[in-house]
């Protein structure tokens, strides 16, 4: 290996890196505010790359029925908790069950955007949604469960996503235009306007994240719902709101991320599973806790991927799942053992 191509390989790694430091920060922030280890996040990649692909073939996005039967069962749920006498955000409910997927089922319907732009836009607005909508289905009613079984749920949501993965575009891949066909040299290596954008896309939204959390209100109540979240609570902070936000969140990055990542690999129905790994391999680097160190793991991982895949591309998976059995290992050394609740 020589200078030229060690570069080259770092290239391939911050890159890959980007991606799921986007990937482990959102694992972190759902992780934190709602103990829950979101599994699916992989298929919100996939979903956002598909749709994306679906819409520049000018086919109707079959997420937008996904999203619109999963509006329909969480206004029936609230409909029942309000008749058991619980205390509904009718705004909040109305917003992701009706108002989102029902505006985007008009855009693609009546409008059909032609332009990249549009259709990213509409690619957004429509899997958005799927994540506080998953949230209020399958894991508000239990958010009070051990993380055990929160786990077990996610699994399980993953394989039906995966499913449904399957049966709305098929076990044939996609792949999207490039956002930048440019290409230039510098120093003697080559870029192209893809990678860049990706990386410079990752580097403004972890910006706009660390800002959110760090200056605004909003973000600072998620932060106390996240440190305690019965002491949030009892400050008058409704945490069912910030679960809401969180998954919001978590869908958005996982379909900017399926965005990113189109134009330079095939997504399928399944692509998004690995790469939700790596993501959580670099969020368990983080402890499910740190967003910085959640970021260097990410970049730790991409670059372990790209160096693996030139000296032993067979075993470069194995190399990088590998990576988490140190730092598990040290944790459990290090952590004393303690009850849930505290």
């Amino acid at each position: 290996m020589d200078a030229q191509i060690a570069l080259l390989l770092a290239q391939d790694g911050i890159v890959n890196g980007a991606i799921y430091a986007l990937l482990a920060l959102s694992l972190v922030l759902v992780f934190s505010v709602t103990r829950v280890i979101f599994v699916p996040q992989g298929e919100l990649v996939a979903f956002g790359a598909l749709t994306l692909a679906a819409l520049q073939l000018g086919k109707f996005p079959p997420t937008i029925w996904l999203a619109l039967a999963m509006g329909v069962l969480a206004i029936g749920v609230d409909l029942r908790r309000a008749l058991n006498g619980d205390q509904i955000s009718w705004r909040n409910t109305l917003l992701w069950s009706t108002l989102l997927p029902i505006s985007a089922c008009a855009w693609a319907t009546f409008a059909r955007p032609t332009s990249l732009p549009a259709q990213v836009a509409l690619t957004l607005l429509i899997c958005t949604p799927l994540g506080p909508l998953l949230w209020r289905l399958a894991f508000r009613p239990i958010a009070d469960a051990s993380v055990l079984v929160l786990l077990i749920v996610s699994v399980a949501l993953h394989g039906v996503l995966m499913g449904l993965g399957l049966w709305f575009f098929g076990a044939e891949g996609s792949r999207t235009p490039a956002f930048s066909d440019a290409r230039f040299t510098f120093a003697d290596l080559p870029f192209n306007g893809q990678s860049l954008v990706v990386v410079g896309v990752a580097s403004v939204l972890m910006l706009l994240m660390f800002f959110f959390f760090g200056r605004t209100m909003l973000g600072k109540a998620l932060r106390a719902t996240a440190m305690n979240r019965t002491g949030a609570r009892l400050m008058g902070i409704p945490t069912g709101l910030a679960g809401d936000l969180s998954f919001a969140m978590a869908a958005l990055i996982g379909a900017v991320s399926g965005l990113l990542i189109a134009p330079l690999t095939t997504v399928y129905y399944d692509t998004g599973f690995l790469i939700g790994l790596k993501g959580f391999v670099a969020a368990i680097l983080g402890a499910l806790v740190s967003y910085p160190l959640a970021v260097a793991g990410a970049l730790l991982v991409g670059l372990l991927e790209a160096y693996a895949s030139f000296w032993a591309s067979a075993f470069k998976e194995v190399i990088v799942f590998t990576l988490i059995i140190p730092v598990l290992w040290w944790r459990s050394v290090r952590t004393h053992h303690v009850e849930e609740d505290e």
